[in-house]
């Protein structure tokens, strides 16, 4: 599944993970997601889902939104390995070239279509696959930022264009974009990025270590070139 994501890049010049590691266990777990902010050719929002083992990914040029009139273009692209969670840096010049940050990551619980949580990793994946097929995933977030119910809905006679969703319920909002851009791992911002690469001898940004991935935890059942 990462066959695309290996040929689009060099990683003697990356600093990317090459996606060779064994995916985490399935076995008790909660799947994953992440938004990273990516300043490639044009700046944009990466949203990617765990599945099967890889990550799933739309990059979303004006970013996710909490007002439910907006259907935010979801643009599918080639899966990511799951390690991609905690990639921040620099992409140099070539595919994807840019200044990236974890914007927001937690967990999120595929639903049906009564809005109701699947007990069970293999049952929740299932719903996830027949939802690809449908052109359909309803789902909820529990991020740092993101919360609430959401919907990817493919749209007609297209196999990669999406629309993200926001549904009304206690976190939907007029304000479209409330958060603030930087990364919830280190509070960096793709400016501060952008700045310690311009300037050589400004002290390089240290590195905090990243917390424990969010998707590990225990589910809570109620609950371009880019």
């Amino acid at each position: 599944m990462l066959k695309k994501y290996t040929e689009k890049r060099d990683f003697n010049k990356t600093p990317e993970p090459k996606g060779d590691k064994k995916p985490r266990a399935t076995k008790n777990k909660s799947l994953s997601f992440v938004v990273q902010e990516h300043a490639a050719t044009r700046l944009h929002f990466d949203f990617r889902l765990e599945f099967n083992g890889v990550l799933l990914s739309w990059a979303i040029p004006k970013g996710p939104s909490l007002n439910t009139n907006d259907k935010r273009l979801a643009v599918m692209t080639e899966d990511h390995p799951l390690d991609y969670a905690n990639f921040e840096g620099i992409i140099p010049s070539g595919y994807g070239a840019g200044e990236v940050i974890v914007w927001d990551r937690g967990i999120y619980l595929p639903l049906d279509k009564n809005e109701e949580s699947i007990s069970g990793i293999m049952e929740a994946e299932k719903l996830i696959k027949n939802g690809l097929k449908e052109g359909k995933l309803l789902f909820k977030l529990e991020g740092k930022k993101l919360k609430g119910i959401w919907t990817l809905v493919r749209m007609k006679k297209t196999e990669k264009d999406w629309l993200l969703i926001k549904h009304k319920d206690e976190f939907a909002s007029e304000k479209s974009h409330p958060w603030k851009d930087d990364s919830i791992l280190s509070g960096e911002t793709l400016s501060d990025l952008q700045n310690a690469k311009s300037s050589p001898t400004k002290k390089k940004i240290e590195k905090k270590s990243a917390p424990k991935p969010v998707g590990v935890q225990k589910q809570k059942t109620a609950e371009k070139k880019f």
